[in-house]
C-alpha cells in the first residue's frame, strides 16, 4: 500500500511545486472548505486559480468553469469534490501539465493516486494544505 499521506511529499508540494494552485471546487460559498483553505494559501504567497462551474472571481482571482480552460500554467490541483468525482480531476490535472495534485480530507482515490503519480505527478490525498503549510516553519 502506498503511503498517500507521505510528509515528504506533502513538504515537497508545499515548498518546491510552484506557487499557482488551481482549487477544484472553489467558489464565493464562505461555509465551504475550499474558500478558508484558499484564504490561507494566498496568505503563505500562493496564486489561487478558482475552478468551479460557475467561474466566480474568489478572493480578487479570476475564476474558470474547468481546469482545461485556465489559459496559463498551474503547478498544483488542489481538489475539493467528492472522492467519485475526484479521480477524474486528477486525470485532468495531468492533462493540463500540473506538477503535482492534492485531495483533501476525506478525498481518497487510490486508482486516481496510481495514475497520477504513474504519470509523474506527486500527489496527496486525505490532508489539508491548509494544516500543513503552517507546520513547515
Amino acid at each position: 500500500m502506498t503511503d498517500f499521506r507521505d510528509s515528504a511529499t506533502v513538504r515537497r508540494i508545499l515548498t518546491q511545486s510552484g506557487d499557482t494552485w488551481a482549487i477544484v471546487g472553489l467558489s464565493n460559498n464562505e461555509r465551504r472548505a475550499a474558500f478558508g483553505v484558499a484564504k490561507v494559501l494566498q496568505r503563505f504567497g500562493k496564486r489561487i486559480v478558482p475552478i468551479h462551474p460557475k467561474a466566480e472571481a474568489v478572493h480578487g482571482e479570476q475564476g474558470y468553469p474547468s481546469l482545461a480552460a485556465v489559459p496559463f500554467p498551474v503547478d498544483v490541483v488542489d481538489v475539493f469534490v467528492n472522492s467519485e468525482l475526484a479521480g477524474q480531476v486528477a486525470d485532468e490535472a495531468v492533462a493540463a501539465g500540473a506538477k503535482a495534485v492534492w485531495f483533501q480530507l476525506d478525498v481518497i482515490d487510490e486508482a486516481a493516486f496510481e495514475r497520477t503519480t504513474a504519470a509523474g505527478l506527486d500527489m496527496v490525498m486525505d490532508k489539508c494544505p491548509a494544516i500543513e503549510i503552517p507546520l513547515l516553519g
